[in-house]
């Protein structure tokens, strides 16, 4: 056994802590019948990914709770994986395959798979790699990756499902289109950003009339798709209008005036022209007027053929041709500067095209209602409960998920069409035979599924569903899962799909709880953003600090939902407690005998003192809170905890109180104190080690011989034997009284090393014994000269100082507080530069060229001078009368 730590903490450990962890499979789990599961599945993180300080977060979190029911018995299992990332990993490709002058189409769908397999292999396991760093304790042997083989059969299966269910449709609706990437994106892919535009006042004419009708749009070149002009119904000014057509320039194209309630009078002139094809809201006042959709966009973002002359030009190009022509038409009003939101593609920041599209959907009304219902009977809870309202808000108003992408990396979508009659077929593999016409040669659909499809099914496809798989006795034990812990910025995107995708396929809940984290801003509150360059690499300040500093600095502080500021700063301090907890455990081994040093750990002394009972008190009770802290999801508190009990309690009070008994090795109670503070750090840093799990191994591991790591030893259980409540009381007394003593030494500028006589008066007999018991180590830490403990006054000078404490008052000789020659000459010092500053304040109102010219405020400024210096005078002289008796 070693038997000592290194002279100085060096986090550079911890890459060889974590390799033995893993060695030895500490993190693995295993479907065992004697023990109660526990299972967290990490939101799987994507393969173009670098670890950033919200992955760090986030996985820290999960971390803290697996680590903990690991130690409790739980057999607990962290499953750990990534996801494709459809969207993400098919530009970066296609940047590369640009770099040598290649295209998709020079490669061919099977090439081009080929080739992004390769990428994986080679990028893809960035991420995971460099979660190892920070000590996350997956279960390694278990990782999965959203396009396994076992994991792909699920989603296609699902797919399958669904389509059987009629829960699964194509048809034709307005989705959100990246003209750059060519397919269609999730509203989970849309920022909206500001920027800066126009808002065009335009008008068209009323067929055979003077009038015209006045419109604003930001978007000109939609006027091409323009299928009519909508009024309110219940607009005055316009009802003799409704009815009637206009004709949209350009393309010549007639259109009806029609009313609908989506237009509010109140705002512009009450006039919106409905373009169905390329707006969300046209689309359903389309739907409800019937009107034809006119769609004018190529897949590239160009104007197509219905654009008519404009056919071929950019948005942009035709936006400020058409503009143009409207002026030479006298149609053109007036237009304003606007900054308004602009959905763009986060992946590609394009302007996203609302698009009529051929594309696969899922009916999610039936779906929806389960999910809500779950959450109504309390079955699913998220913590904090308020984000339970987003996850409400949107499934309540869900619309149908598009589901289908026009890329080539990801799960295809499993529809064959028959190359005769094109009859489609929705099965696993492609028909022997149309079941139609009999035709043999079928061809698959090009789309890709959703990579939210995949990512859904995670909390049951990563432990071998469905339940006739070869693993799926994991699935059986393991499943529903605990709890999620994820960002609140994509409870619509993420959690929402994995509720009802898990309810449809499996009838239970993925999970019991949802712990929402907050964002990690930087020290000015702002998002971590590369656009502004604030986000900060958590692989470096691990380099430079060490793995466990950062887990303290990100976990001190948070709390669930809330936002955090990461402050730099904070890591110096943070590795002080780390270098403070590792000398204090140097200390207490250097005080050990070499034959007994496993002694403390095994026997329980008969001679506890009293300061012994109430540390091992302390951490008897800590143990309770911390465990109630972790079941309740606050992490930051229960780190506080341990934190403040290890620096204050166990560091600065307790090793000082027994120094006097580890220095005296004739001391008969000086095994009681080695048995304490092993047994109290031991507690200690079992109750730190989720949390702080490095430095935690490598302490508990030299302090004992007995278990070979700290991760699978017992959680700590609270001991009613352990339970010293009056002790407590007592040594609370004592500290109070302590703590009053530096104040007034403090307050009077005494000196460290001065020792000074102290009084304990008390009539209290009880309180007497507290003081007379302890006497040795409070006198040490009151800095005493000598302890005297009496039940009255008599001895001590009327210029003491006194302080009050449970039934008694202290007492400290004013003379040996303070060297009275050298506070004489201070005081008489002070009393010289007073006196001074009196006499100018004083010349200043008796100078009549200062009080006739000077402003009312300044003569008034000098008064309260006056009176300030004044005062002090004569409290300076208080002070030396005091001294010269």
């Amino acid at each position: 056994m070693k038997k000592e730590l290194d002279k100085n903490y060096n986090p550079n450990i911890e890459s060889k802590i974590y390799e033995n962890w893993v060695s030895k499979k500490y993190f693995h789990a295993e479907a065992d019948k004697d023990k109660k599961p526990f299972t967290i599945v990490m939101p799987p993180p994507n393969i173009t990914g670098q670890l950033h300080m919200g992955h760090a977060l986030n996985n820290t979190l999960q971390d803290v709770l697996i680590r903990t029911k690991r130690m409790q018995g739980y057999s607990a299992l962290w499953i750990p994986g990534t996801d494709h990332a459809a969207i993400a990993t098919e530009i970066k490709i296609v940047e590369d395959m640009a770099e040598e002058g290649l295209t998709k189409d020079d490669l061919g769908r099977e090439k081009f798979l080929e080739r992004a397999w390769l990428w994986k292999e080679k990028y893809g396991n960035t991420i995971t790699s460099q979660l190892r760093k920070i000590g996350c304790s997956c279960d390694w042997d278990r990782e999965r990756f959203t396009l396994d083989d076992g994991l792909s059969e699920a989603v296609l299966k699902v797919f399958i499902s669904l389509y059987e269910k009629d829960l699964i449709y194509k048809g034709e609706r307005l989705i959100n289109w990246c003209p750059h990437c060519q397919t269609s994106i999730s509203e989970a892919e849309v920022n909206h950003v500001d920027k800066e535009a126009k808002l065009y006042y335009l008008k068209y004419q009323i067929k055979d009339s003077d009038e015209f009708l006045m419109f604003a749009t930001t978007r000109p070149e939609t006027i091409l798709g323009d299928t009519a002009i909508a009024v309110s119904p219940d607009d005055d000014r316009y009802k003799h209008l409704v009815g009637k057509t206009v004709t949209v320039p350009i393309v010549e194209r007639e259109i009806p005036i029609i009313a609908d309630f989506y237009v509010d009078k109140e705002y512009g002139s009450g006039v919106v022209k409905i373009t169905p094809a390329h707006d969300p809201n046209d689309f359903e006042v389309g739907k409800r007027a019937n009107l034809p959709i006119i769609n004018i966009l190529n897949d590239d973002g160009t104007i197509n053929e219905n654009g008519g002359k404009y056919n071929g030009q950019t948005r942009e190009s035709a936006r400020e041709n058409i503009l143009e022509e409207f002026k030479n038409l006298g149609l053109f009003v007036k237009d304003e500067d606007l900054t308004h939101a602009v959905g763009v593609h986060e992946r590609c920041d394009a302007v996203v095209e609302p698009a009529l599209k051929s594309q696969w959907f899922v009916k999610m009304e039936a779906m929806a209602k389960k999910a809500l219902d779950v959450l109504y009977k309390e079955e699913l809870r998220f913590v904090p409960n308020h984000f339970s309202k987003i996850y409400i808000h949107w499934l309540e108003n869900i619309q149908d998920w598009c589901i289908s992408r026009q890329i080539w990396w990801g799960h295809r979508i499993p529809a064959h069409y028959c190359e005769k009659c094109g009859h489609m077929e929705v099965t696993l593999n492609a028909p022997l035979s149309c079941s139609k016409c009999g035709h043999d040669k079928f061809s698959q659909d090009e789309d890709t599924l959703d990579t939210w499809f995949s990512s859904a099914l995670w909390p049951f496809s990563t432990l071998g569903w469905p339940e006739d798989s070869e693993d799926s006795e994991d699935y059986k034990f393991f499943f529903p899962t605990d709890v999620l812990v994820t960002s609140y910025d994509i409870i619509f995107f993420w959690v929402v799909r994995m509720v009802f995708s898990s309810l449809e396929q499996t009838e239970k809940l993925p999970f019991k709880d949802v712990l929402i984290n907050g964002l990690l801003r930087d020290e000015l509150g702002r998002k971590m953003s590369k656009s502004l360059g604030n986000g900060i690499d958590p692989l470096e300040i691990i380099e430079n600090y060490g793995a466990d500093a950062l887990r303290l600095t990100l976990l001190t502080g948070n709390s669930p939902g809330n936002d955090m500021r990461f402050k730099e700063d904070k890591l110096n301090s943070d590795r002080n407690f780390l270098n403070k907890l590792w000398n204090a455990t140097r200390f207490v081994m250097m005080n050990y005998e070499e034959e007994t040093i496993e002694t403390p750990n095994r026997v329980i002394p008969e001679n506890l003192t009293r300061e012994d009972k109430w540390i091992i008190s302390k951490a008897n009770n800590l143990i309770n809170v911390v465990t109630s802290n972790i079941e309740s999801y606050e992490l930051g508190i229960a780190l506080q905890n341990v934190y403040d009990f290890i620096w204050d309690e166990y560091c600065d009070w307790y090793i000082e109180m027994v120094k006097p008994r580890l220095y005296d090795k004739d001391d008969a109670t000086r095994n009681a104190a080695l048995y304490t503070l092993v047994h109290v750090l031991k507690i200690a840093l079992k109750l730190l080690h989720p949390f702080l799990p490095f430095i935690t191994e490598e302490i508990y591991t030299t302090v004992q011989s007995e278990e070979e790591t700290i991760m699978t030893s017992p959680w700590p259980c609270c001991n009613e034997e352990f339970n010293f409540s009056d002790e407590e009381k007592n040594i609370e007394i004592i500290k109070s009284a302590v703590k009053s003593i530096r104040n007034i030494r403090v307050e009077m500028n005494v000196a460290p090393s001065k020792k000074v006589n102290v009084f304990v008066v008390s009539e209290d007999e009880k309180i007497r014994e507290i003081f007379k018991e302890g006497e040795s180590f409070f006198k040490i830490l009151a800095r005493g000269e000598e302890i005297i403990i009496q039940n009255n006054n008599d001895g001590i000078e009327d210029d003491a100082i006194s302080t009050v404490i449970e039934n008694g008052i202290i007492y400290l000789p004013f003379k040996d507080l303070v060297d009275l020659k050298k506070e004489e000459e201070r005081l008489q010092k002070e009393k010289e530069k007073i006196s001074k500053e009196l006499e100018r304040a004083k010349n200043k109102l008796t100078n009549e060229g200062f009080t006739s010219k000077a402003p009312e405020k300044l003569i008034e400024e000098e008064k309260e001078k006056v009176n300030k210096y004044a005062s002090m005078l004569e409290q300076l002289d208080a002070q030396l009368e005091k001294i010269k008796k």
